[in-house]
């Protein structure tokens, strides 16, 4: 397949190390714009891939993150943000990276570079047709990523890819394609910057949204939220006291009492 990796293509900018600091700054937050730009232009394809990974998980399915680098950094960090945030299971959304859990603290870039370790790993956590796959991969090429994805799409389980080119060998194997062109990176080919931007960005609605439409979303509050340490306590009990105009002290009572605040705030008329 022919295609255009525009995230490899030359800086805009030339001579960085000739610059101030503030040309720097002022060019590289230039340049991060053009990933908010670039992500306003997929919204649709990011709705109908949120729709359908929603209706998935309310049957039980789960949702798997697969990346390399950077894109698999990404992944794990918003998969393992949901169960204190939503009150998830861990295993309800997953992120795999190629290398495991050594890869997210130094680079193991060699890893990538299997076209089948996707798929073993997805098969390690019992992945089904009922489940969710997005793969993650700035360049559209990474061997680990497109071949889990193929492997994905070979045994009928749904899929998405989150790319920063087009017409990319893992957007052949996606269901839903997120083509989020955001453009030469400021140093050439570094795509932990705005293509990593752009990438987090598309992650946060789809853990969030999907979040919300699975009911762990109540007006604006994170009412699954895990209260495992002085920060979310104090947090919950703020909702709690607003939501049911009680003081300080019975807030703690009823949070004590009920764990969450989800089951305090259903709970207290049976007080």
């Amino acid at each position: 397949m022919d295609f255009i990796k525009i995230t490899e293509q030359d800086s805009n900018h030339n001579d960085l190390e000739k610059k101030s600091v503030r040309d720097l700054v002022e060019s590289m937050h230039k340049e991060d714009n053009n990933a908010l730009d670039a992500v306003q232009k997929v919204l649709p394809e990011i709705t109908k891939l949120i729709e359908e990974i929603a209706v998935k998980m309310n049957k039980g399915g789960r949702l798997f993150y697969i990346g390399a680098g950077t894109s698999g950094r990404l992944g794990v960090l918003d998969a393992s943000e949901c169960p204190p945030t939503f009150g998830t299971p861990p295993e309800k959304v997953v992120g795999l990276i190629a290398g495991g859990i050594p890869a997210l603290y130094s680079s193991i870039e060699i890893a990538e570079d299997s076209y089948s370790q996707a798929w073993d790993d997805l098969k390690s956590n019992n992945i089904t047709s009922n489940d969710f796959v997005i793969g993650i991969a700035a360049s559209g090429t990474t061997p680990y990523v497109v071949g889990g994805l193929k492997d994905c799409k070979e045994n009928n389980i749904p899929t998405a890819c989150i790319t920063c080119n087009q017409g990319t060998p893992l957007s052949e194997h996606s269901d839903h394609k997120i083509e989020v062109i955001v453009g030469p990176e400021f140093v050439t080919g570094s795509s932990r910057l705005k293509a990593g931007t752009a990438q987090k960005l598309i992650l946060n609605m789809v853990s969030t949204i999907s979040m919300i439409l699975l009911g762990h979303v109540r007006d604006n509050k994170m009412v699954d939220m895990q209260l495992t340490n002085s920060k979310l306590n104090k947090r919950a009990r703020e909702i709690v006291m607003k939501e049911l105009n009680v003081d300080m002290k019975k807030a703690d009572e009823l949070i004590i009492k009920h764990k969450n605040v989800r089951s305090a705030i259903d709970n207290f008329n049976n007080e």
